[in-house]
């Protein structure tokens, strides 16, 4: 899967793609990753991106002509555009999954007080938000989108049975995780989890999920509620 990011600011990504499971998954070519500085599509001598607001207000707006020549010199047939935007839709696993089935993505960072709404009418497929909070760039939300993303591209994670059991997957939070050792300042390891009975552990893992998104995530345990009782 071949990721094409669109920014401002290109060396925010260098650290993130060149460690951990990211880092890995790029230097054996199970994803790609392009950066494009839309400073380069700018037409004059100052690199300038940004301008005033029509009707006033606050901040600066992302111009459309550099902004448009950059995502051409990416956007490809067949792969969708997503923009980070604050006035998104929310990002869910669910969202996630749909953007894997693509044979890539253009991520577009959002900045200032946003992007001139004919770019995008003309080239966006996708608003989205990380959350329901404001970040000072769109370059934390696309690294969040994209590594969501690329961990559901074959060979990403070496254990893939693991996916299936992550927070979310069926609107459900995960169950608590326990290693060695088995006691520590008194507090212990669920006595079921020792006895080797897969079975009860897998009960057990379950009912704790439930309770967990009963306790922290009661719109999802409506979700999951709601699913349950229709069957799917």
């Amino acid at each position: 899967m071949i990721f094409n990011i669109v920014t401002l600011f290109p060396a925010f990504f260098s650290s993130p793609f060149s460690c951990g499971l990211l880092g890995k998954a790029i230097e054996s070519g199970i994803i790609g990753v392009t950066i494009t500085d839309i400073r380069d599509f700018a037409s004059d001598n100052y690199r300038r991106c940004d301008d005033y607001p029509y009707g006033g207000g606050s901040g600066m707006v992302l111009m459309p002509g550099p902004l448009a020549g950059a995502i051409e010199s990416v956007k490809r047939d067949g792969v969708p555009v997503a923009m980070t935007s604050a006035s998104g839709s929310l990002l869910t696993q669910r969202l996630v999954r749909e953007l894997s089935g693509f044979s890539g993505l253009c991520i577009v960072c959002g900045h200032y007080e946003g992007v001139d709404q004919r770019i995008i009418d003309r080239f966006v497929d996708y608003e989205i938000s990380v959350g329901d909070y404001v970040l000072s760039g769109g370059e934390y939300a696309a690294l969040t989108i994209l590594d969501a993303v690329a961990r559901l591209v074959p060979g990403f994670m070496s254990n893939s049975d693991s996916l299936s059991e992550e927070s979310f997957e069926l609107d459900l939070l995960e169950y608590p995780q326990y290693t060695r050792p088995e006691e520590i300042d008194g507090m212990r390891v669920p006595g079921v989890l020792l006895g080797g009975n897969h079975g009860l552990i897998r009960e057990w893992r379950r009912e704790q999920s439930i309770e967990k998104t009963k306790r922290i995530r009661p719109d999802l345990y409506r979700k999951y509620l709601l699913r349950k009782i229709s069957g799917e």
